[in-house]
């Protein structure tokens, strides 16, 4: 069984698979950062407001001396709409790269046809030849 194990990691699947996964992981925080530092202001300037902190608000929390508001219960759709958005940018980068990785390879030729050897109606004459001999 260990055996099994190690030549299919050793086959490139497992190794692909990991490679791809760090790399995925790796954009993803590059694709966050522009979301973060670039989108979201942008669209914040529709809203007046930061959009991450955008916020419906379902009760109303109560602020202490600090300034700090407690018990307030709200619906965080501005972090949300930021993650749908920074994962429609890592699908659609990881679709165009598995699509240029699919054009690049190359395509399989054909495999040569096996010559053809005699039809059945040429078989039954060389045997009807031989018999008579």
């Amino acid at each position: 069984m260990l055996k099994e194990f190690k030549d299919f990691a050793m086959k490139g699947n497992l190794v692909d698979i990991a490679v791809g996964f760090v790399m995925g992981a790796a954009f993803n925080k590059v694709v966050a950062s522009f979301t973060g530092g670039i989108v979201s202001p942008l669209i914040g300037l529709l809203f007046n407001a930061d959009f991450k902190d955008l916020k419906y608000i379902i009760k109303e929390g109560v602020a202490d001396d600090a300034g700090k508001v407690t018990g307030e219960v709200a619906v965080m759709y501005g972090e949300f709409l930021t993650n749908v958005i920074d994962f429609i940018i890592v699908a659609f980068v990881m679709f165009m790269i598995v699509k240029g990785v699919n054009a690049m390879k190359k395509k399989e030729e054909p495999a040569p046809e096996a010559p053809k050897g005699p039809s059945q109606e040429e078989l039954l004459a060389e045997i009807r030849d031989l018999l008579k001999k």
